[in-house]
């Protein structure tokens, strides 16, 4: 295995399916079955879930709702998605711990970091709901942080694509697949596959970021074992495309 310990990032958009919003019963499944695969190779798996196929912050002016309380809705969006695919995951036989930014007792413990190692060392599968707990954060940045306070050794963003393009390939044939990218070199193309502040936090921390199709099937696995999946956000400098 390259990475012992990870950080996954998994969207709302992604639990939609093709449905584009809500959950799908079958990318529950095939994504805990996922998350299972590598997590029995002995890697100590940690998420962050968006909440993008229940509510977005940024859609809360077309609902005529103020972009601080549609923020907080998200959050509160996050949290259904982590409670469904902690149910999943559980009743194939995993222990969890679904751990919130925003206080939700009844159904998830308050995010700790001491907590959250420790859950990790003993082989439990985290998962981070909430966001940071602040309004004007993605939960991008939510992976990020997250990541860099439990010592992940990568950030896996998973997407419907298989890594980071010159362009959106679903607009534009023409787009160009990157395979390595420097921190630096993200932020001045202005790319915007991940936020920027997410980047920057990875930057900080030197944790490289993955950026992977996690819709096909074994590709978070072939991550883990390092092998030449998706794209790279990491340190090196790299040659132009």
């Amino acid at each position: 295995m390259k990475y012992k310990r990870i950080l996954l990032k998994v969207s709302g958009e992604i639990l939609a399916g093709t449905r584009g919003f809500g959950m799908d019963a079958s990318v529950l499944n095939t994504l805990s079955d996922e998350i299972l695969e590598v997590h029995s190779l002995g890697v100590e798996v940690a998420l962050v879930v968006g909440g993008g196929n229940i509510l977005r912050g940024t859609q809360s002016d077309a609902l005529g709702i103020d972009r601080i309380t549609g923020d907080y809705m998200g959050m509160l969006a996050t949290v259904l998605n982590a409670l469904a695919l902690q149910s999943v995951l559980e009743k194939k036989g995993a222990q969890t711990r679904v751990m919130s930014a925003i206080e939700v007792e009844r159904v998830a413990e308050p995010y700790i970091r001491r907590r959250a190692i420790r859950h990790l060392e003993k082989g439990r599968i985290v998962i981070f709901a909430g966001g940071t707990g602040n309004p004007l954060f993605s939960t991008d940045s939510a992976a990020a942080l997250r990541a860099s306070e439990i010592n992940a050794h990568v950030i896996l963003k998973g997407t419907k694509v298989d890594g980071v393009y010159t362009d959106d390939p679903m607009r534009n044939p023409n787009a160009k697949k990157i395979k390595r990218l420097s921190y630096t070199d993200f932020l001045v193309r202005d790319l915007k596959v991940l936020d920027a502040s997410a980047v920057d936090i990875a930057r900080q921390s030197g944790i490289p970021i993955v950026v992977f199709n996690l819709t096909k099937r074994g590709e978070l696995k072939r991550v883990i074992m390092g092998e030449d999946v998706g794209t790279v956000i990491a340190a090196e400098e790299v040659a132009p495309v």
